[in-house]
């Protein structure tokens, strides 16, 4: 496994490219502020841009290390950021991935986060050299689920009142894929 860092990654509708604190507004606009979006987030929907703002600059501040791995989803047609897909957790050892991903809630149900997980699961085996990426969803939440199943992804199973998130403690369903699957 080789470590690479967030590189600028491009598919037909949109470019994956690092964030910068100038992507705040556009943050707040298109998915941070919007309760909906953050209903299942382990973080509170963003009071301002403000917030927007100190998010980003963190985000930023770790790009110089290899194995952080955190996109902004922009959409080519007004390149404004639209969401965000990161790698949320790394076990080395392992060789696994584990995603997470949030979208504004004018893009849903257009395919765009599969589009930006279909690219960042090709990134994470064919570049980075993972053996597994996985991925899960509140049980609430059965769209979230949908993406991942129309990127090769299994479900794997649910896992009972797992984990706290806006909507409140909830199950979570657990998809995967390996490497030698997605090759296939």
């Amino acid at each position: 496994m080789q470590h690479l860092g967030t590189q600028r990654l491009e598919t037909d509708r949109l470019i994956l490219r690092r964030f910068c604190p100038e992507d705040a507004q556009a943050m707040y606009e298109n998915w941070a502020s919007d309760g909906e979006v953050t209903r299942f987030m382990t973080w509170p929907t963003h009071a301002s841009p403000a917030v927007s703002r100190m998010v980003l600059e963190d985000w930023a501040a770790h790009y110089a290390q290899d194995d952080y791995y955190q996109w902004a989803i922009v959409w080519k047609e007004t390149n404004q950021p639209i969401g965000s897909i990161s790698v949320v957790g790394c076990d080395e050892r392992a060789q696994r991935a584990h995603i997470g991903y949030c979208i504004g809630r004018r893009w849903w149900h257009m395919g765009v986060t599969s589009e930006a997980l279909r690219e960042v699961i090709r990134f994470l085996f064919a570049e980075v050299g993972m053996l597994r990426v996985d991925a899960m969803h509140d049980a609430r939440n059965p769209h979230s689920g949908g993406v991942m199943r129309k990127c090769g992804m299994r479900y794997e199973g649910t896992l009972r009142q797992f984990a706290w998130s806006n909507a409140g403690i909830g199950d979570m369903c657990w998809y995967g894929i390996l490497a030698a699957e997605w090759q296939a």
